[in-house]
Formats: C-alpha cells, structure tokens, sequence
C-alpha cells in the first residue's frame, strides 16, 4: 500500500472512530463503591471524596448560558457532584424555555421530539436542554445526581407505580450511558410514604443502569438506611440531618431523634450490616432561616456548613454535600417570588463564604491516605456535649480532630503508628496549616488551639506519625 493510501485510510478510521464515540463521551468514569465498602472510587480506584452542592432547580430555571456560569464557578470551587431534581413540579413539569417534561401532564409519558438534540436550536426540548446542562458538567469534571421525581409529587398521587415504571425505563435507557450520572430516587420524602413507588423506581432504573451508584435523598432528620439498607439498588445510604438548630428539633418522633448533632447518623450508619458508605446529602443551607420556616429567624453561615462538613465526614461519611438558599432555589430577577425568605440572586450567591470554604475539607481528606480511614473516637481523652463536641478520624499513620469552638483539648497518643508525633493546626476557613510541635507518641498531651474559645472558631489538629 502506498504512502497516500495509508493516509487515506488512516484519516477515514479517525473520522470514522470521531463519528461512532457515544453523544456525550468525555472519559470521566462512573463511580463505585471501594473495597471496604466505606468509600466511593472512580473505575479505576481512584479515592473520590464527594463534594456536592444543591443545585435542585438547575435544569428548570436555567437557560444554557447561566447553566454554564453555574457549572464553572462549582468547578473552580472544587465541587464535583451537582444534586439535581429532573421533575420538581407534577404535572406541570415546564423549563425556562417554555418546554414542558411530560405529554398530557402524564409522568409515563415523556414529551420528546423525534430526532431532537441540543444542538438543533429549532426542535430544543426539555430533554434536549437536561442532556446540554450533564454534557456541560461531564466536560468540567462534574458529576450530576439526579432526583428523577421530587418526593411531594408521589405523596400527592401524581405518580404511580405503572407510571414510576414506565418513566424508570425511559430515564435510565436516556442516560445509561453518560459517564457522570449518580441516582438519587426519592427526593425529600420519608421512604415509608409511597414505598412501594420508591422501590418500583430504583429496581427499574438499577436493572437497565447497572453501571451508575443509587442512593434515596430521605426528609429532614431521617436517613436512606431506616427504609431501604437491604435494597440491592441501594448502593449507598444518604442523610439530610435538615435545617433546625437544637431547640428547635422536632425529631423525637422519628426513629432516629440525632437533632443537630449530624455525625451520630454517621455512626448509625457506619455499624450497619451489610458495610455501605454514607454521606449527610442535605445539611443545613447557609443563608437559610434556622428552623426553614420562619423567615424572621437567624440564618446558617459559613462556620455551620463547616462545622456540618467536618463532623460528618470525621465521623466516617466519604464526602459532603454543601448548600446555599438562594443557589439551591436558583432565585432569579424574573421570580415573582422566592422560598425561605431568599433576597438574594443566585448570581451573587453562588459567592457565599461556605461554598468557597468546602474545598479545604476535599483538600484536607485528600493529603493522606482516604481508603484507610477510619472514625476513632478513643483519640480524644475529655470530649463534650453539643458544640463543644470533637469529632476525630485517623489512618494508620495520621490522625485529624476537629474542634468547632478552638477549645482546649486532650489527646490520647500511640493510636497511630511512630514512635514521634509532629503535630500541626489545619485551618477550616482558608486551608492553611501552621506547625504545632514534634513529641513522643504516647501518653497523653493537652492541645490549645489558635485564638479564643467561641463558636466558629474551628480547627482541625493534625498529627502525622514519624
């Protein structure tokens, strides 16, 4: 074969190769679960800690050019999961543009046009502007959870079985085969309600989409594992510890009563048989109303995601999903109104002290080896109740501890290996560590961390076996 030939074919097997990848292809990996059954993995083992943030309204309330603005600045932040609801308002299912999710408002019946894309500006449909916004996020890195129905329109009768079927089918044969695509079935709703829904769903969607993790986003104060820990779709448990502060709880109702103390649902999960990871998916927002309703009240800030952040993933969880009122509403300038007494814009939200704050946890987890991890209390020699509670994690040759008021503490040496200790505070609010000291690893040593003892002055001390 002569030289031009050779070039012939070779130019037709690379455009040929080009033309075949699948519509949406970037070489991001699907997740799974690690070997221990703690942690999430990219496919090829990979530690993945889990950054999320709420960004629920995304595909409805966006137009293609703000869904990239959105999507850059969680890039640069260091976010790598966006949770998303696909159908928040059944049936009246309609995205900014106008375009409406359903046919005859019927959740079984999807209102696709035939030969559509997203990159046809003349036939866009609602399915068309959901695959732009996931291709968008895979081409930046980002992983999209996606709520396939939000849990009030089940409970309210507007999805049944037949219907959650029908549609199962149709989401998971669309997106199968997207490389960044993580299931959340449910959406805010105690799994008892509707549970036979739930269940119909996530034995649909699993059993097309075998590849992509499933998990169920549960109502405030509960958690994935109370209804659906056996579920063989289940792949792993998520919690939303919810928006009150201590006197507000009303949790004694429910079969876990945790109140703000969001790391004891870690460690209900962390003991549970079979071993599956479990991350808290829906702490309290910063900038929303403590106790959600009563837009009077004080708002959460930056020191309470962090605090929520530190203490469950210390507490043993493989990441954390932050979030911001405005930004989880996506609160626009054509909103007639917003919820949860929101004044801000998302465009400006999206700036929030928090959602720059969390990269420091994905940071932190990172530096040493996470597959190793584990929650150790026995670190901490005289803990405390609330606040002043000290959450501790270590591997086998480092330990971290964090401290939400920068209160006096006392170690309990010699769990990890060395026969010295050098010792340093990492910060929460901007990353940076400062040398604490060098020791013999045993015994016990009393540690005092920077600043005045008040809320918000967190730190994590870090000891690093020699």
């Amino acid at each position: 074969m002569n030289k031009f030939l050779i070039l012939i074919t070779f130019i037709a097997v690379s455009f040929f190769a080009c033309n075949t990848q699948k519509e949406g292809s970037t070489g991001m990996q699907a997740l799974k679960v690690s070997e221990n059954g703690r942690y999430l993995v990219t496919a090829d083992g990979e530690p993945f800690f889990w950054l999320g943030d709420t960004g629920w309204l995304l595909f409805n309330k966006l137009k293609r050019e703000e869904a990239d603005t959105y999507l850059e600045d969680r890039k640069k932040k260091g976010f790598n999961v966006i949770q998303v609801m696909v159908l928040h308002d059944v049936p009246n299912s309609v995205n900014v543009y106008g375009d409406s999710a359903l046919v005859n408002l019927d959740v079984s019946k999807p209102d696709t046009t035939k030969g559509s894309s997203y990159t046809d500006s003349v036939q866009y449909d609602f399915w068309d502007h959901i695959d732009y916004v996931i291709d968008k996020a895979a081409e930046k890195g980002i992983y999209m959870a996606l709520v396939p129905v939000w849990g009030t329109n089940v409970k309210n009768g507007h999805v049944t079985q037949a219907q959650g079927k029908a549609y199962s089918e149709f989401l998971a044969n669309r997106y199968k085969d997207r490389e960044n695509i993580i299931w959340l079935n449910g959406g805010d709703i105690p799994g008892k309600d509707s549970i036979e829904v739930w269940k119909t769903i996530g034995s649909t969607i699993k059993e097309i989409d075998s590849v992509h993790l499933m998990t169920f986003h549960p109502r405030g104060r509960t958690a994935s594992s109370e209804w659906f820990h056996n579920e063989a779709w289940l792949d792993f448990n998520m919690v939303q510890s919810g928006h009150r502060r201590y006197d507000q709880d009303t949790s004694a109702k429910e079969t876990r009563h945790f109140g703000e103390d969001n790391w004891k649902f870690m460690e209900y999960d962390y003991k549970l048989s079979p071993v599956k990871p479990t991350i808290d998916g829906e702490p309290s927002y910063e900038g929303i109303p403590q106790g959600l309703h009563d837009t009077t009240e004080i708002r959460w800030t930056d020191k309470d995601v962090r605090r929520y952040g530190y203490w469950s993933v210390f507490a043993g969880a493989f990441g954390y999903t932050y979030g911001q009122n405005s930004v989880m509403q996506m609160h626009s300038a054509y909103d007639k109104g917003s919820a949860y007494g929101s004044k801000e814009l998302w465009t400006s939200a999206i700036n929030a002290p928090g959602a720059s704050q969390m990269v420091h946890l994905k940071t932190l987890m990172l530096s040493r080896p996470f597959l190793e991890r584990v929650p150790d209390q026995s670190l901490i020699a005289d803990n405390g109740e609330k606040y002043e509670r000290l959450i501790a994690t270590r591997g086998k040759n480092y330990a971290f501890i964090y401290t939400y008021t920068g209160r006096n503490f006392t170690v309990n040496l010699g769990k990890i290996e060395g026969d010295k200790v050098k010792a340093s505070w990492f910060n929460p609010r901007d990353g940076k560590t400062t040398e604490a000291g060098e020791f013999d690893n045993k015994g016990t040593k009393e540690f005092n961390p920077p600043g005045e003892k008040k809320d918000g002055n967190d730190w994590v001390l870090i000891l690093d076996g020699k």
